[in-house]
């Protein structure tokens, strides 16, 4: 494979674009720093196909990116293969608006392979080639200028090992006949709900107990203003304002701007300044949220009640033994939330009771929940086995 040096110059960057066009897939890997920033700020691209490999440095004055991300996202005769892409197909979501089509995530199919729910990238590296990653430029600050030729060597290894691996899972996925497991968890991971930062939607990543209208409808509008505070100054949300304040607040508003002097967790000069008029303009503005808006309760199993919490205790039960028996990560095949629900009664809307999870899977889940289905212990392992008085 040819390594081309580092790329800083748009006509070198659109050469390679030009050429990889034509590829059958490109590995795609981004290093990034957002410690201090709302968005990532985006310090280096590495791209691979089975013939060549470079980084580039979006950083670099004057480079258009066009080429690049036109590869990634209008391209959709090129597969982009990633691992554990979710932070990459954000920036790619930040700069285009779009996410990489189509999309294959290595770590998405080791669940399918049996290599465990979340396996890293130097693991993964690991297992399918014999290579140890070196990790030594791990903590590099990307940032920072000039790279030198470690850190670049190292941020391309990402793309080069993968562009070797990739062959090879998709020949064991098509051995194994697994391949159309993962249609649904990559459309998922490509869906650009998972990268649109709405600040409507923000108040239900805050944790709060209780469920009363009208704390959740501050809520709300408090999240909603933190989040355009952070988008506009490019700050981290926990620099404008920490969860645990905004709960305080939506729990126990402040009836006027000079009292955000005595909230704990905001700068007292907020009692005087724009900011602050913004947040209570948020407050006062709060509406309760309507019936359809509140979140399911805390357990999350309406209905469910002691005897169905101990059915879905079965159901993982169940789960751990179909996923060892056939070798698949269990979160591929069933999510709690998923199993709480089918105990709860729920037929409907569950992945797991359709296509291939159901045939692995769901029927046995049901035929349990329904009293077809009962464990057994034979020959010292535990084992499913059907019920004479089948319903």
């Amino acid at each position: 494979m040819h390594i081309h040096p580092l790329i800083s110059d748009s006509a070198t960057l659109a050469n390679l674009c030009a050429r990889m066009a034509d590829a059958d897939y490109v590995c795609v890997d981004t290093e990034f720093m957002r410690e201090s920033t709302y968005y990532p700020e985006l310090c280096l691209i590495q791209i691979a196909d089975d013939k060549e490999a470079a980084a580039i440095d979006p950083m670099a004055p004057g480079i258009d990116l066009k080429p690049l991300l036109d590869l990634l996202v209008e391209n959709h005769d090129v597969l982009k293969v990633v691992h554990a892409g979710g932070q990459d197909i954000e920036i790619v979501y930040n700069l285009t608006g779009k996410t990489p089509f189509p999309l294959f995530d290595t770590q998405v199919a080791a669940m399918a392979l049996g290599q465990g729910e979340q396996i890293g990238y130097s693991n993964l590296v690991d297992s399918w080639l014999g290579i140890a990653v070196d990790k030594g430029a791990r903590f590099t600050d990307w940032a920072r200028r000039p790279l030198d030729e470690r850190q670049i060597e190292y941020a391309i290894g990402d793309v080069t090992h993968l562009s070797k691996i990739f062959p090879k899972m998709l020949e064991r996925l098509r051995k194994t006949g697994r391949g159309v497991w993962l249609d649904q968890e990559m459309e998922r991971l490509g869906d650009i709900a998972n990268y649109a930062n709405d600040p409507d939607l923000a108040w239900k990543r805050v944790r709060i107990s209780g469920r009363k209208p009208e704390v959740l409808g501050r809520l709300k509008a408090l999240a909603r203003w933190r989040e355009l505070e952070a988008q506009a100054k490019d700050l981290p949300r926990g620099r404008i304002v920490k969860d645990e304040t905004l709960g305080d607040m939506a729990g126990h508003p402040p009836r006027k701007q000079a009292d955000l002097a005595r909230v704990r967790g905001l700068s007292a000069t907020w009692a005087g300044n724009d900011i602050g008029g913004r947040l209570m303009a948020a407050i006062e503005g709060a509406q309760p949220l309507s019936e359809d808006e509140l979140p399911p309760r805390d357990d999350r199993k309406p209905g469910l009640g002691k005897e169905g919490s101990l059915v879905a205790d079965l159901l993982k039960l169940l789960l751990k033994i179909r996923s060892r028996d056939i070798d698949v990560a269990s979160k591929l095949l069933a999510r709690t939330d998923e199993l709480e629900a089918l105990a709860a009664g729920v037929r409907t809307g569950l992945p797991m009771l359709e296509g291939w999870r159901f045939d692995q899977f769901g029927r046995d889940a049901l035929d349990l929940v329904e009293g077809r289905l009962a464990f057994a212990v034979i020959g010292g392992k535990l084992k499913m086995t059907r019920t004479e008085d089948a319903a």
